[in-house]
């Protein structure tokens, strides 16, 4: 199974130092023009002020962080969050998702 390459979302994770130990295909796709496949770099050096002391303190102190922005007039959510192997931390899972310009909201009862 090669689910991971098959979403229609970027997929970037790395260990708890930063480095980069995985990318999917549209993660490498979504990055061809910084190199593409960006395994074995520092996740760090791959965003700049003030992303990247955001991305230090959730190596430091993991926690989830989400939130939209706009690229080349692409509305994109992005959901950085904490993994873990055994209750221990091992780093951060990035996925990186292109949203519809106009998208319904729903709110659902219990």
């Amino acid at each position: 199974m090669n689910w991971e390459n098959e979403i229609d979302m970027a997929v970037t994770v790395c260990d708890e130092n930063g480095i980069i130990v995985f990318m999917n295909e549209k993660a490498k796709a979504t990055f061809a023009n910084y190199g593409g496949d960006l395994t074995g770099h520092n996740l760090l050096d791959c965003h700049p002020e003030p992303a990247k002391a955001k991305l230090q303190g959730m190596l430091e102190n993991p926690y989830t962080n989400a939130y939209t922005i706009e690229k080349a007039g692409l509305k994109k959510l992005i959901y950085q969050t904490p993994r873990y192997e055994n209750g221990v931390f091992r780093g951060i899972v990035e996925m990186s998702m292109v949203l519809p310009a106009e998208m319904p909201h729903f709110i659902r009862k219990a």
